[in-house]
């Protein structure tokens, strides 16, 4: 089992459509594992995107992120990094496929509905900033056993 963060962002928020895709992840068989609504603060945003935060386009990138309340997830499931960035499809909406999640509510780059974490290492770090190790609540929905075999 692999763990990874999801943020489901601003204009997920304001275009309410956390139920639609929190639902699609559901229907995957992943399972969440902790979830929060949250503020992002500057302070946060420089946190979570450390990489970006000396680029050009970074005070556009945290004026987004901070604009409104954001759903904070951890999902839970068999290869689930790969898995949920492949349900999200390509970052910029415009050239995500039809089917992803990207690509079936999205048309902007950085308006694309959902970060996700794209390693290990990076889903470890990431849920560190947004959840403390009381905060999950692992269990084992009874339908997992109709999702896949025993051995997988």
């Amino acid at each position: 089992m692999q763990r990874t963060l999801i943020l489901l962002k601003p204009d997920c928020f304001q275009r309410r459509l956390i139920g639609q895709i929190l639902s699609r992840f559901e229907n995957k068989g992943l399972n969440i594992v902790a979830m929060k609504l949250i503020q992002v603060t500057p302070e946060l945003s420089k946190q979570h995107y450390a990489e970006h935060a000396d680029k050009p386009f970074y005070p556009s990138l945290e004026s987004f992120i901070t604009s409104a309340p954001v759903v904070a997830l951890a999902l839970e499931g068999l290869d689930a990094i790969s898995v949920v960035r492949e349900m999200l499809g390509a970052t910029n909406g415009l050239k995500a496929a039809p089917g992803t999640i990207r690509g079936d509510f999205s048309s902007s780059r950085q308006m694309n509905l959902v970060h996700a974490s794209d390693s290990p290492e990076s889903a470890e770090r990431e849920l560190g900033l947004y959840f403390s190790e009381d905060e999950y609540c692992v269990s084992q929905p009874e339908l997992e056993r109709f999702m896949r075999a025993a051995d997988e």
